[in-house]
């Protein structure tokens, strides 16, 4: 100590330096609890719970059954931990599986050939209140064909619907009724009554609304028409709202998927004249003002199809 004192040492300085710690780099070890189990137990525990007969059984399972074999192999927590620590912490049962469903693909070349329908909610006079508008239109066309509104989501009242619809057009029948997965579409009393008819239906996957193009667009016109009301009063109000909209749906607007003609009229055949007649009026303005036009002008041409997902123009590989 005098030699630290002779040349101005601290005595704590010359001990740490003459006798230094084991460097160590990272956080120190964590000591281990008494009650925390050795890495050769925990080794038996994952052993054990992966055993073939545990394999697809839960931890609290395993618990259980172990202990009426009276057997304790540690808390049920740890069980879970154990389990964490080795990757293994999600679900150990068998998970079902369903097999990629089919895409549709439809195809019209004229009215009648595929009839796609949905069910949208309407909100109703109070919150939690809704209506339940169901609306069934011609692919080709976009003319809708049939509507109701009702309290209630049901298969039965779906079935009533299109048989309602099929007597009011002379006993037509569409060769296609296509809609999404709902309970609704796919009920028992819809599907005996379209075997029954003899109407083939098809129905969107899961969770891919590009499926049912045709009534998503129709419901996105009917949610932004000026006068589409934030609630309907009663269901008899929604009914007579919806009246009102469809004459104006199908005999009035202008649909730029039909070349800019109304539903009623793709419908019932009289949209080439209409486009003729079109076609003499901008003829007509190119004579009297050639220089107003880079080229002769023509009318929006009429579709020859409408498809759902048509196969000409998906990139995405088919199941069929």
């Amino acid at each position: 100590m005098r030699a630290c004192k002779l040349v101005g040492r601290s005595r704590a300085t010359h001990h740490r330096q003459s006798n230094p710690k084991p460097r160590m780099h990272g956080p120190w070890p964590k000591a281990q609890h008494p009650a925390e189990l050795s890495p050769t137990e925990r080794a038996e525990v994952l052993s054990m719970l992966n055993r073939e007969d545990y394999a697809n059984l839960s931890p609290t399972q395993v618990y259980a059954r172990e202990l009426d074999e009276g057997r304790y192999w540690c808390s049920l927590q740890t069980m879970y931990r154990v389990l964490k620590d080795a990757g293994l912490g999600g679900e150990r049962r068998r998970q079902a599986t369903h097999p990629p469903r089919a895409i549709p693909e439809l195809m019209a070349t004229k009215p009648l050939d595929v009839w796609s329908w949905d069910i949208m909610k309407l909100r109703g006079p109070t919150k939690g209140i809704w209506y339940h508008a169901y609306v069934v239109l011609d692919i080709f066309s976009r003319y809708v064909v049939g509507w109701r509104i009702e309290k209630i989501e049901d298969g039965q009242l779906a079935a009533d619907l299109v048989q309602e619809i099929v007597a009011e057009n002379g006993g037509q029948l569409p060769g296609y009724l296509h809609a999404d997965g709902g309970a609704a579409m796919t009920s028992k009393a819809l599907a005996s009554m379209l075997v029954d008819m003899d109407i083939t239906r098809s129905h969107s996957r899961p969770r891919t609304s590009n499926d049912n193009p045709f009534s998503e667009a129709q419901f996105k016109t009917m949610k932004y028409t000026s006068d589409y009301p934030e609630r309907f009063a009663s269901v008899n109000e929604a009914r007579t709202w919806m009246e009102g909209f469809t004459a104006y749906y199908n005999h009035e607007h202008r649909h730029s998927g039909i070349g800019y003609h109304t539903p009623a009229s793709v419908h019932y055949g009289t949209a080439e004249a209409v486009r003729e007649q079109r076609q003499i009026t901008l003829d007509r303005a190119y004579r009297t003002h050639p220089e107003r036009f880079a080229r002769r002008p023509a009318a929006p041409p009429l579709p020859l199809t409408a498809a759902i997902n048509d196969p000409a123009k998906r990139t995405e590989p088919s199941l069929h």
